[in-house]
């Protein structure tokens, strides 16, 4: 046999070896620590099921016709971004009795339904420094002509848009006066989102006078049901699926008064004289604007300051 013959024979006999071992099963070695899995290998599935949502709903005492398929589409809509927004449900629970407690004597007192402190939660997320694109400002989100107009002083050294307690007053106006046009809240509460003027007019085009009949911009027709949203939720936290503590509810902010009734000319070192600092002292008063307090015509502030450990 030729030295040709026995290279070819060779060759096809390593062929064969090739192929069989292609075919043919490798052995399991007894020592891997790797492991194929026999069955199909499922993630975990998280159960998530839809916020119940109460047979019975109002606004200040004005009940919502949850019997419309609309006006149930719709809370439930808010219902359902709101109590998935954990983070945020979690921050109000937090956050929410520690101005409450400042606002709801001030409703009571120009006599504002209590629902409507959800109303400035709603506005501002209860951040005393909040500043819209279009220029409100506050918890309550007063543009400066509305402030003025109201009460309020808006200028480069004092804005008391800033001020919790003025702007609740002045909203209180703005919601008094609101009511004697419409006669019920649910419409003021449409008013203060979308102006007394553009609530008037879509009123008076659409001949309704009913908030859950109108057809508004938007972000107005999403807005009591937003509000709405945010009492149930945290009127009855556990029910959906929030648990917070006691001691994780931030607490109320201790303070005493100062009162000034002159120019203040630098209020770093006010802050140094009546025991704190110039962060804090900005904190509790939001609406000292500048680093000093002209205060040319001598009127007479209530200046907050915190009460040290």
């Amino acid at each position: 046999m030729s030295s040709k013959n026995i290279i070819i024979i060779l060759s096809s006999a390593a062929l064969v070896v090739i192929v069989l071992l292609a075919f043919t099963k490798p052995a399991e070695n007894p020592s891997s620590n790797l492991s194929v899995p026999t069955e199909p290998v499922t993630a975990a599935v998280q159960n998530v099921t839809a916020p119940p949502i109460p047979s019975e709903l109002d606004f200040a005492g004005e009940e919502m016709p949850l019997d419309e398929f609309d006006v149930y589409e719709r809370i439930d809509r808010e219902l359902t971004v709101n109590t998935f927004y954990h983070s945020q449900i979690i921050k109000f629970l937090k956050l929410t009795p520690r101005y409450f407690e400042i606002i709801e004597p001030i409703l009571k007192e120009n006599k504002i339904p209590d629902d409507f402190k959800y109303l400035a939660l709603a506005e501002s997320s209860f951040d005393p420094k909040a500043l819209s694109p279009s220029g409100a400002v506050g918890i309550w989100q007063f543009m400066k002509a509305a402030g003025k107009e109201y009460g309020l002083e808006v200028n480069d050294d004092v804005d008391e848009r800033y001020n919790i307690e003025k702007a609740t007053v002045a909203a209180c106006k703005y919601l008094n006066e609101s009511y004697a046009i419409y006669g019920n809240w649910t419409m003021v509460a449409a008013s203060y989102n979308a102006g007394k003027t553009g609530v008037s007019k879509f009123a008076q085009n659409q001949k309704e006078d009913n908030y859950y009949d109108l057809l508004l911009a938007e972000e107005t027709n999403r807005y009591v049901f937003r509000i709405v949203a945010l009492k149930t939720i945290l009127s009855a936290p556990e029910k959906y699926g929030f648990h917070v503590k006691k001691s994780e509810v931030y607490p109320s902010l201790a303070y005493t008064t100062v009162e000034v009734s002159g120019p203040i000319a630098n209020l770093t070192d006010f802050a140094k004289k009546n025991g704190t600092n110039y962060k804090l002292l900005k904190t509790f008063n939001p609406w000292l604007r500048d680093t000093s307090l002209k205060n040319e015509f001598k009127k007479t502030y209530q200046i907050k300051i915190p009460k040290m450990k």
